[in-house]
């Protein structure tokens, strides 16, 4: 009997108010307690366990123990790629009215998806890289050029080191409110924390959207000519 989850199986998992509220919470890439998602979910602890068991057996999420500690996160970038349009659907159900709530403009302007920009910020970001040649793309991947390796070495982000990872390097994640591909993987991820670490995005008091700051509006403006 083949044990791979089916699609069924994996619709059950994420039907559940209190399980696609679990994993909603660590599509910003951090690993949580059982404690923290529990309340996050609005059950007990006991509950809490039984659902993060079924995640785990589903494929969905990890378990790592650090000391006495055990942290959940999602099993890996392919999840949340996977999964990121289905969780936005069940945390926001359609509303009887056509203008769009400020959170909702928020995550569609400027989020994470897992580790990664997405949003009209990390779809801008993706198509200037291919714009002025520095990416190219083939069969769903991204692949860093000539010109392209120069100016990430410029970045000081460190290609080579990227590629000796065991995730991919640059593949192409469909963003689903723009309907466009932005860059995920071991190269989105690197950008993201680049832009992080210069003051360029900050995170908000939502666990997924993120502010494009001043700095960041004007840099990405000069070196990718973005006008956001």
């Amino acid at each position: 009997m083949d044990a791979e989850p089916s699609m069924a199986s994996i619709g059950a998992l994420i039907g559940s108010p209190a399980r696609s509220a679990m994993l909603a919470l660590l599509f910003d890439g951090r690993a949580l307690t059982a404690t923290e998602l529990s309340q996050a979910a609005g059950v007990s602890a006991a509950t809490a366990s039984e659902h993060l068991s079924k995640l785990i057996t589903g494929g969905l999420l990890v378990c790592e123990k650090h000391g006495r500690h055990r942290y959940y996160k999602l099993a890996g970038e392919d999840v949340a790629e996977a999964l990121e349009p289905l969780i936005h659907l069940v945390r926001h159900k359609p509303a009887p009215i056509r203008q769009a709530s400020s959170e909702q403009k928020q995550i569609r302007c400027a989020r994470l998806c897992y580790d990664h920009m997405a949003g009209e910020l990390g779809v801008s970001i993706t198509t200037a890289l291919v714009a002025h040649g520095y990416l190219s793309i083939e069969d769903r991947h991204y692949n860093v050029t000539t010109k392209g390796e120069q100016f990430f070495a410029e970045l000081g982000i460190d290609l080579g080191s990227l590629r000796k990872t065991r995730r991919q390097f640059a593949p192409q994640c469909l963003d689903w409110s723009e309907r466009k591909p932005h860059v995920a993987g071991a190269l989105g991820a690197a950008i993201t924390l680049l832009a992080f670490n210069l003051k360029w995005i900050e995170r908000t008091k939502h666990r997924r959207i993120i502010k494009l700051t001043d700095l960041g509006r004007e840099q990405f403006k000069q070196k990718l000519g973005i006008k956001l």
